[in-house]
């Protein structure tokens, strides 16, 4: 599956998503961010990242609410989407996966968890020298 190389970072702390952002530059992927739910569901319907990158906390609408929004969008627009929580919760990576994140990490995230996640979604070659070099950076 090939996925385009963008991604938006949703999370309601202005560092978790610098953080992000500045990973996901250093891995050669273009990304934007957004503080909540309903910014993010505008957000894709108009620019149709490849990658969501969504906080499981957000304030007012919800990440469940976030992954409702993007399952109406037509398909071949729905992004990959990983689910970011701070705890090891199945009942919440359940309840994610079922309304559509089939990908879920746990906080604090690093480089090399982020870059192995985008490896499995398809949207990194894991055996590019230029991966390996910012993944050891």
């Amino acid at each position: 599956m090939s996925v385009n190389k963008t991604c938006l970072v949703v999370d309601d702390s202005e560092v978790i998503r610098e953080i992000a952002v500045r990973i996901m530059s250093d891995l050669g992927v273009d990304a934007d961010e957004a503080e909540n739910a309903a910014a993010a569901v505008e957000y894709c319907r108009e620019k149709k990242p490849g990658v969501v990158l969504l906080d499981w906390d957000l304030p007012s609408m919800g990440a469940l609410d976030f992954l409702r929004g993007a399952g109406e969008l037509p398909p071949g627009e729905k992004p990959e989407i990983i689910l970011c929580a701070t705890e090891n919760d199945l009942q919440q990576f359940t309840l994610a996966k079922a309304a559509g994140a089939a990908h879920y990490i746990l906080k604090p995230f690093d480089k090399r968890t982020i870059a192995a996640k985008l490896q499995e979604i398809g949207l990194l070659d894991g055996e590019s020298e230029a991966l390996n070099a910012a993944v050891n950076k």
